[in-house]
């Protein structure tokens, strides 16, 4: 079953992407909950010229990601934590924290659009964060876990 999506589904696609979907998952999941519509003949040609008269509102929008990725790959990026005597952080660093150190430094960047490579940081020391700024614009940035 084709549709296309209403909304960003994280590993499936973007907003407007023509996704093909199981049928029980399109039909019992994504329609009922308005994260997509089913892609008939007349959609697929609706959504064909809107994608059209989008194009260079979106290339701007991905010129400017690319710009303010650019930019924060070079800062470095420092999130405190409190430590106990052996080093160790008192519970984890997550993409929250990180958002708000990144938000600090004059970026918008929501949480959700933050991955921290491998496991969960639970020591001091020197880490890498994917950030996507754009769904064609994804950079890796790295930051460092100080104790406070």
């Amino acid at each position: 079953m084709e549709v296309i999506l209403k909304t960003d589904i994280e590993k499936l696609g973007y907003k407007d992407d023509l996704v093909e979907v199981k049928d029980g998952f399109g039909r019992n999941y994504l329609i009922p909950q308005g994260h997509a519509i089913l892609a008939t003949v007349s959609v697929k040609k609706m959504h064909a010229e809107t994608v059209r008269q989008r194009a260079k509102k979106i290339e701007k929008v991905r010129a400017a990601a690319q710009k303010m990725a650019d930019k924060m790959k070079d800062m470095s990026i420092t999130v405190g934590a409190k430590v106990g005597e052996s080093g160790k952080i008192f519970g984890s660093v997550n993409n929250i924290q990180l958002a708000e150190e990144i938000t600090k430094l004059g970026f918008e960047i929501d949480r959700k659009n933050i991955k921290i490579k491998g496991e969960t940081i639970k020591t001091v020391g020197q880490y890498e964060a994917e950030v996507a700024f754009h769904r064609d614009v994804v950079e890796t940035i790295s930051f460092e876990v100080v104790g406070e």
